[in-house]
């Protein structure tokens, strides 16, 4: 009789834990009933729903968590989040330009333009 020798499986190795962060989910916790935290919700709102990264999610849910139990102010809220309106609003940075028009200039024009629509019956 031959014996066949027992077979070692070899070990697997364990998979390193995966790390998962949960993605945080938007608070439902408005009172139209108290205009200051409906206004601080409402940015609240459109702020979270444009935030991209967990963080920056997970910082606004404990901003708003911390105004709705009366631990910080609204000033201190908004301070806090600050940070977050900025990020996506970059192009409202930097130079507003306006273009004028001398007053002559726009009398001719508008004279013009009443000219052209008398006319053109």
């Amino acid at each position: 009789m031959t014996e066949e020798p027992e077979k070692i499986e070899p070990a697997m190795p364990e998979e390193p834990e995966k790390i998962e962060q949960v993605i945080p989910e938007k608070l439902l916790i408005d009172d139209p009933s108290n205009f200051l935290f409906h206004a601080a919700y409402i940015t609240y709102s459109d702020l979270f729903d444009s935030a991209m990264t967990i963080e920056a999610k997970q910082d606004l849910n404990k901003n708003i968590e911390s105004l709705k139990e009366n631990k910080i102010d609204p000033g201190t809220f908004y301070r806090n989040i600050n940070q977050h309106r900025n990020d996506g609003n970059n192009r409202t940075r930097g130079r507003f330009t306006l273009n004028t028009q001398r007053k002559r200039d726009w009398r001719k024009k508008s004279q013009r333009s009443a000219r052209i629509k008398r006319h053109k019956k």
